[in-house]
């Protein structure tokens, strides 16, 4: 008797359209991906407890993920442009997976951070996500698309933060975490081997002609550098305040565990609202405005949550609401604007990007760590009020240079 045959995997062409069911998957997957380097966040007091070590210690866990990050966006991301993406994420997800379960049971706070490091640098499928899906989107709806996606990782990064403290609370260990991490990695693997569609690949480049190609663009696109500087400030800003959150928030006079420090991150939520509406404006074609109202909400945010310093709960909130809609709505902006310029280098166009994007994330994080421990909570919105306007001041210049 024949056998049929499995049926052949769906190939899509760039700029086809990207079908409603693939966008809510590519969401998902991008999400649950960038998930891996922010489980960490409201877990770093927990963790320097049963190491018995201090807030830098910790802090530097935070540091050397995003620093990680940035290297494997380096690295690995422009492989996307060259490579199968479906086999390259997939790989990449095993890796994060037997990595986390290693993490799970760490023996010392510098093994975690040096694991850590190397999961962030594995974990860097989101960007893949984002640049794949703007491949298949049609021109029209690329914003559209691109914010979507990107709503899926701002929905990530804050269930990444509530998650880890509830379960680290449900559970008793922080350990947890990373365990639950590595399974749910194993099965997103499994789903995206079977779901992902194939897309043609572009030029076979070398590995080091691909490397220095990312240089090329670079110099050969002023607005590619314009909004990997915007991305730089508004994103050491963001880190700045996600690094020493929990060491405020389980100080006096809040004092809050691990369970709830996770649930403020749900605070953040309407930054993925902010993606997806900033991905309209950009179809319309108003992101430099946009760009610009944003970052000056960013700036206002800092000033809110500079009156905790006497212990105020509610301007921490709403400065904390209007940080992630600042933060999250330039990175849709920045990132619907640099897609635009070279479809077949969109993997390359987001490593620039996003390598710059988190390598001001350590910078943020790093600033913040010596601010709190030096100055405490007023020292660190100084830091992000500082990153805020510079941000601000670099849109402005070349606001006023494009109406000259």
């Amino acid at each position: 008797m024949a056998t049929s045959s499995p049926p052949a995997r769906a190939t899509l062409l760039p700029g086809a359209g990207m079908p409603k069911a693939m966008g809510t998957l590519f969401a998902v997957a991008a999400g649950l991906a960038v998930a891996n380097i922010y489980y960490v966040q409201p877990l770093l007091t927990a963790i320097a407890a049963e190491f018995h070590r201090g807030s830098g210690a910790a802090s530097l866990i935070v540091t050397v993920t995003t620093a990680g990050y940035a290297a494997g966006l380096l690295l690995v991301v422009p492989l996307a442009d060259i490579t199968d993406r479906r086999k390259l994420i997939v790989a990449l997800l095993s890796v994060v997976a037997v990595l986390q379960a290693v993490s799970a049971a760490a023996p010392s706070i510098e093994t975690l951070t040096v694991v850590s490091a190397v999961v962030a640098g594995s974990a860097v499928v989101a960007p893949i996500m984002v640049a794949f899906a703007a491949t298949l989107a049609a021109p029209a709806e690329r914003g559209g698309v691109t914010g979507r996606v990107m709503s899926g990782v701002l929905v990530g990064v804050l269930l990444a933060r509530t998650g880890g403290g509830l379960v680290a609370q449900w559970a008793g260990s922080w350990r947890a975490v990373y365990a639950a991490a590595a399974v749910l990695m194993v099965v997103l693997a499994v789903l995206l081997h079977r779901k992902l569609p194939t897309v043609p690949v572009g030029d076979r480049l070398g590995y080091g002609k691909l490397l220095r190609s990312v240089v090329a663009i670079v110099r050969e696109e002023p607005l590619l550098r314009l909004r990997c500087l915007y991305g730089f400030l508004s994103f050491a800003g963001f880190s700045a305040f996600w690094a020493t959150t929990a060491f405020l928030l389980a100080g006096p006079p809040y004092r809050y565990g691990e369970g709830v420090i996770g649930l403020f991150g749900l605070l953040g939520a309407v930054g993925a609202v902010a993606a997806r509406v900033t991905g309209r404006f950009v179809d319309r074609g108003w992101e430099r405005w946009s760009t610009g109202a944003l970052m000056l909400a960013v700036l206002v945010s800092w000033g809110l949550m500079a009156i905790d310093g006497g212990g105020a709960l509610v301007p921490l909130i709403i400065g904390v609401v209007v940080l992630d809609l600042g933060v999250q709505g330039v990175q849709v902006a920045n990132l619907s604007a640099i897609y635009a310029l070279r479809p077949e280098a969109r993997s390359r166009i987001t490593m620039a990007y996003t390598g710059t994007y988190f390598l001001g994330g350590a910078v943020g994080s790093g600033v913040a760590g010596a601010a709190y421990a030096g100055g405490g909570w007023l020292a660190v919105c100084l830091a992000g009020g500082v990153f805020a306007v510079l941000a601000l001041a670099a849109w402005a210049l070349h606001a006023w240079w494009r109406s000259r």
